[in-house]
């Protein structure tokens, strides 16, 4: 993301911190002190609306631009140009999101992205699935997940510490500030389209929560 840009981003995102006032019953228990971690908020009954939980409760996420596309639109008043953003949020241990954000200016758009992303934050869960490692760090993944967006599926392996991330250009930096280190990777479709190999890592990286193991 540009410099200036980022950084006029973060004046505002402190800023409406300091001023919000919460809509939604999980802001207010954020507020009132009540939920006081990122992942009792996550695990609560209540829906994250909110993108100002996400600043209040994880001060530390990083952003990142992925991809700027302009797209056009024909009305009846004429031709409509609009910029449409793809960003990521993540502080590189374990928790991330994605968002797109739509609009006439470049800089507007990126704001929107970055709330989306906030409000889609998830929890990776990491581990050692390899059994060339198990050495029971939170390098890899716990085990092989997929994931799917549009007409791309990524899939990821569990790799021993040392490998780093055998990945494509997109796919590593969404695996990057989810905070995974070491990876194998393998795609297939139409894998030229920035968004859908973002969606894909995410929506695979996600899986490693879902899913239960036996203890």
């Amino acid at each position: 993301m540009n410099g200036g840009v980022s950084k006029e981003i973060e004046e505002e995102t402190k800023e409406a911190v300091e001023v919000w006032t919460p809509v939604t019953q999980l802001g207010m228990l954020v507020q009132w002190g009540e939920i006081k971690t990122i992942e009792e908020a996550l695990r609560s009954k209540y829906p994250l609306r909110e993108y100002q939980i996400i600043d209040y409760l994880l001060p530390d996420l990083s952003e990142e631009v992925l991809d700027i596309n302009l797209i056009q639109r024909m009305t009846d008043s004429g031709r409509r140009v609009k910029f449409r953003v793809c960003a990521i949020v993540g502080n590189s241990n374990g928790y991330l999101g994605i968002g797109i954000g739509k609009d006439a200016l470049v800089r507007n758009g990126i704001v929107k992205a970055v709330r989306v992303a906030k409000l889609n934050l998830a929890h990776i869960k990491r581990g050692c699935g390899s059994w060339e490692c198990n050495c029971g760090e939170e390098h890899s993944l716990p085990y092989k997940v997929v994931g799917k967006s549009g007409s791309v599926e990524i899939t990821l392996l569990p790799a021993p510490k040392g490998i780093g991330l055998a990945a494509g250009d997109i796919p590593k930096r969404v695996l990057v500030f989810a905070g995974v280190t070491d990876v194998w990777t393998k795609k297939k479709g139409e894998t030229r389209t920035t968004f859908n190999q973002a969606l894909a890592t995410y929506n695979a990286l996600k899986k490693t929560s879902d899913m239960k193991t036996l203890t």
